[in-house]
């Protein structure tokens, strides 16, 4: 047990809590989401969270409770990188933007969706943690495209193909490593903007109507 475990558990239990400060808490996320992406949601333990974080078992007990609240909190914790939008002036070219920001996350934000997917779909706060952190900010991202371009009359608010493009930008990317055992790197998904998503929206790669 470290000195830092030790003089927290010295103390009542509505201040132990608060003994653990924010970097600290950092440290342990940090660690809660390596272990998810090298080795699945399964094979994650408090035990082995502990190890790698040098504190003891108990201290991670205390204050998160469960594996899946210790997995949400480490979620929602703000160092999931965030997506990231461009206003370039027309849709197709925020879309390739997209696309670039995109590959940069793919490989981790990938592994952590494959380890969480069944976990998620089985408990509510890890399901709503995994939106936060990931698939919200996605969307997010890509109404705020749409709703320039609606805005700039380069396409209409009703375009049939306009509630599937987050669904169809960022699936491929997550699938191309289970089809293809390659990730989607930036080269992949721009082609992927330009030869499929693009021309479905009737314009062209350079933002015009076709």
């Amino acid at each position: 047990m470290t000195t830092r475990d030790r003089a927290t558990e010295a103390t009542p239990m509505a201040s132990r809590r608060s003994k653990i400060s924010p970097e600290r808490a950092q440290e342990f996320y940090d660690v809660v989401l390596e272990q998810l992406r090298a080795h699945g949601y399964a094979a994650l333990t408090m035990e082995g969270v502990a190890a790698q974080a040098c504190c003891s078992k108990s201290t991670l007990y205390r204050q998160w409770k469960t594996k899946p609240q210790l997995v949400a909190a480490a979620l929602r914790a703000g160092r999931c990188a965030k997506f990231r939008t461009a206003d370039t002036g027309t849709l197709a070219g925020d879309l390739a933007a997209a696309a670039r920001n995109a590959a940069a996350q793919a490989k981790p934000d990938t592994a952590l969706m494959q380890a969480l997917g069944h976990a998620a779909l089985q408990d509510d706060e890890l399901k709503g943690a995994l939106r936060e952190a990931l698939i919200e900010p996605e969307l997010a991202s890509v109404e705020a495209m749409v709703e320039r371009a609606v805005a700039r009359g380069e396409i209409a608010a009703d375009h049939p193909a306009l509630p599937y493009l987050a669904a169809q930008l960022f699936g491929v990317m997550r699938s191309r490593p289970i089809l293809e055992g390659r990730d989607a790197d930036a080269d992949y998904l721009v082609r992927f903007v330009e030869s499929a998503l693009v021309p479905q929206l009737g314009l062209t790669p350079e933002g015009r109507a076709t």
